[in-house]
């Protein structure tokens, strides 16, 4: 796989995306939970979504149950709770796993591609980030507790790319 456009995800309605769909968009694709202290970070995503999606911004959730079992919920339940509580009206995806055997392949390549702290090429927990440009390569990773207004400056420079 060379770009993010050579994966598919499934939506949290359970219909199949193939990514190719946002090609020429900048993705930032963020694994959430919906229990976790960064679960605020929605609507701080959602803050993003509105202010940069009319200029090529796509944000891309992906609710993971596993760390410490934050969310534990049916798809259902967990777009209900993002919708309910944070407004969220930007694309969410179908609960995954991140880490392990199980692992997406999306979220393998992007681990992969834009390793954490040290090399690690795990992801550490809950609402780790990842910009894509255009060009569907994975600009930057940014950790769980990078605030999603502190990507602004890098969302806009990867939408003027």
């Amino acid at each position: 796989m060379s770009s993010v456009y050579d994966f598919e995800a499934q939506r949290i309605d359970g219909t199949v995306v193939p990514l190719r769909q946002y090609e020429g968009k900048v993705l930032l694709i963020v694994n959430t939970a919906s229990a976790c202290g960064f679960t605020p970070q929605l609507g701080g995503l959602e803050a993003l979504h509105q202010q940069f999606g009319g200029q090529g911004l796509v944000v891309l959730g992906f609710p993971c149950n596993q760390f410490a079992g934050q969310d534990p919920g049916s798809n259902d339940d967990i777009a209900s709770f993002c919708q309910l509580n944070y407004g969220v009206s930007f694309p969410m995806m179908a609960k995954i796993d991140v880490n392990g055997q199980d692992a997406s392949p999306l979220y393998r390549w992007l681990a992969a591609e834009a390793p954490g702290l040290l090399g690690l090429k795990a992801i550490k927990w809950n609402f780790t980030k990842f910009l894509v440009g255009k060009d569907g390569q994975v600009l930057r990773r940014y950790a769980p507790q990078d605030a999603p207004e502190k990507l602004a400056g890098d969302i806009q420079a990867a939408l003027a790319a």
